[in-house]
């Protein structure tokens, strides 16, 4: 079998888990430090200061999965809108007052 053969980027799951877990691991650091920032600026209660940075670190690990999500199951679908028709604003009026 021949080893030097190379997987496709698409298929690569070593690369695809390290870099996820790279991608993870600074968002939640950089948001982290955000939240504790905004924190010490805003609020003057050390309870409202760590939620600030437990809120940071949320939003920061929601990021991620998010991207890490597109990068494994690749381009997220396009959501159709839902094709409604709009009764007549009569249809409306009388289907109130019947």
């Amino acid at each position: 079998m021949d080893e030097t053969r190379e997987i496709p980027p698409k298929h690569d799951l070593n690369a695809k888990w390290e870099a996820c877990l790279d991608l993870g691991v600074r968002r939640f650091v950089y948001s982290s430090l955000a939240g504790a920032f905004s924190g010490l600026l805003l609020f003057r209660s050390p309870v409202t200061r760590w939620a600030s940075v437990a809120f940071g670190a949320g939003v920061g690990i929601g990021s991620a999965y998010t991207e890490c999500s597109y990068k494994f199951d690749g381009s997220p679908a396009k959501l159709a809108t839902p094709k409604t028709s709009d009764p007549p604003l009569t249809n409306f009026w009388t289907w109130i007052e019947g």
